[in-house]
């Protein structure tokens, strides 16, 4: 987290905007086939649609967001999704509809890559994509607890994100020209760092969100067709199942990295797939809402650390832009995929078919996670990523700098290599490099001083 005082409050707000629209996919895709007059699959379709243009956003601006600066596509984004969406909620036609989901989208997504960007360059990446989680969650609960009682048809729930993307167009003043680049603690380069990890875990995404998103598609019929709840309960439950949520998200935030990436992404990915079945073969109430609260408690626990580890793969942020716009094609398939397992094999057969992809997928995210989570630090150790012990760093500074010590258990800390000029590099003697003692700088010469640039 950045040490000024709220200073992330622009990301969370330009982050829930982006996401809004993926966490109302099911009353969208619900009042689209119910009030357009479109079967299941191409009320699927229309919402494959919007994510993928969501997805296509973020591949577009992966790696550009600090060359353009954070302000300006912020701004563009929400722009196309106050007028894209706006339009889909006034038009009465499918193609105008359609239109404006492509146009909103696209909005959604910029808007994502944004925020993506500036989470992965702060210091602790992960308890800000959970307050993104969190704000996202409890705007979509009220929205579920109010839009069922305001009738509107396929309108209200597209005049609501283009409301809240109008809402926060403010907050866009308080970003840079570029994002969060004064947390950044790495040299900016231009390779991708972590590729076969970053591919994992992208690939990963994709499948894991694809399965996520196929039931939360359909989910709304589910408890309509096969439960037999009213709208207004359905979305009551779904309220309820975003409340439990934010106390995922929360108690994930208060958790941090105690017990790494790897066990909260696993265990809860189980638990993820379990939820699956239970609520896709839900025909009562009690059934259904123990689904669906199970399910959407773990679901953001999860999302919150797959963020965070594929921001801490490139403090650039180019890993979790790309990762997160896998994750929207995945999010963009499960609409339409979910409509068709439905269709052809039933509610019960899909949640067999998704809950047992997600568990596949666990492994290989699960081992990206523990390959590169980091190792603590432990005392004794020198690493040239890492700390020093206690007792060299007090030789060394008179045992003055007591805060300049990691705890134990702290991750490693990235440092910026220097690199010298070749014509300076033969001026470069072993008395240039001195310690920092208390006379301004007048200790003994460093050892480790060299004439090579390494």
């Amino acid at each position: 987290m950045s040490s000024r005082p709220g200073a992330a409050w622009p990301l969370v707000a330009v982050f829930t905007a982006g996401y809004l629209a993926s966490y109302l996919l099911p009353t969208v895709v619900g009042r689209l086939s119910a009030h357009l007059g479109l079967s299941p699959a191409q009320a699927g379709l229309v919402g494959s649609a919007l994510l993928l243009s969501s997805a296509g956003a973020g591949f577009t601006l992966a790696g550009r967001v600090e060359r353009y600066g954070a302000r300006t596509p912020a701004r563009a984004g929400l722009l196309l999704a106050a007028v894209g969406y706006g339009c889909a909620a006034l038009a009465g036609s499918v193609p105008l509809v359609v239109l404006g989901v492509v146009v909103g989208g696209f909005g959604s997504g910029t808007a994502t890559a944004v925020a993506a960007a500036g989470i992965a360059a702060r210091r602790d990446p992960h308890r800000t994509s959970s307050l993104g989680l969190l704000t996202v969650s409890a705007t979509a609960g009220v929205l579920y607890l109010t839009i069922p009682h305001l009738g509107g048809g396929h309108r209200l729930p597209f005049a609501a994100i283009a409301l809240v993307a109008l809402l926060v167009w403010p907050a866009t003043a308080r970003l840079g020209g570029a994002t969060t680049a004064e947390e950044t603690t790495s040299p900016v380069t231009g390779r991708l760092p972590h590729r076969r990890s970053g591919l994992v875990l992208a690939a990963g995404m994709l499948v894991w969100s694809m399965a996520q998103n196929a039931l939360w598609g359909v989910s709304s019929r589910i408890g309509i067709t096969q439960a037999g709840l009213t709208e207004v309960t359905v979305g009551a439950v779904f309220a309820a199942a975003l409340g439990a949520g934010l106390l995922g998200v929360m108690g994930a935030g208060l958790l941090g990295a105690r017990l790494g990436r790897a066990v909260p992404i696993g265990l809860g990915t189980v638990v993820i797939a379990a939820s699956i079945v239970l609520s896709s073969s839900a025909r009562d109430l009690g059934s259904f809402a123990t689904g669906e609260v199970l399910w959407n408690t773990f679901y953001p626990v999860v999302l919150s650390y797959l963020i965070g580890l594929a921001a801490s793969l490139d403090v650039r942020g180019r890993w979790a832009v790309l990762a997160g716009s896998a994750s929207s094609v995945g999010v963009a398939c499960g609409p339409l995929l979910g409509s068709v397992l439905s269709e052809e094999a039933g509610y019960p057969v899909m949640g067999l078919i998704l809950g047992a992809a997600t568990l596949l997928v666990a492994a290989p995210v699960t081992a990206v996670a523990l390959h590169t989570g980091g190792r603590p630090l432990v005392p004794g150790s020198v690493r040239r990523r890492g700390g020093a012990p206690a007792a060299l760093l007090a030789a060394t500074t008179g045992g003055g700098l007591s805060g300049a010590v990691p705890k134990l258990g702290s991750p490693e800390q990235a440092v910026t290599e220097l690199r010298v000029p070749a014509l300076r590099r033969r001026r470069l003697v072993r008395s240039a490099i001195r310690t920092a003692g208390p006379d301004g700088g007048s200790g003994q010469s460093n050892a480790y001083a060299s004439t090579s640039d390494r």
